[in-house]
């Protein structure tokens, strides 16, 4: 049986909806926006989807430089 070449990535198939961390629901549009630093365990990420995005200003992390 041949073995796959590539696993599978997150723009493979269909994306489950994320959590909107600002209307606290569910959301197919939800992307990380920030991350709250903790001294003792790992960082906590915020999502956000597309209408808080624009409501609020906020910038996702992947277009910060």
């Amino acid at each position: 049986m041949p073995q796959p070449t590539q696993a599978a990535g997150p723009t493979d198939g269909p994306q489950a909806p994320t959590w909107c961390h600002w209307h606290k629901g569910p959301s197919g549009t939800a992307v990380l926006v920030d991350a709250i630093e903790r001294n003792s365990a790992p960082p906590i990420a915020l999502y956000a989807c597309a209408p808080c995005r624009e409501q609020r200003g906020l910038i996702p992390l992947s277009e910060l430089s």
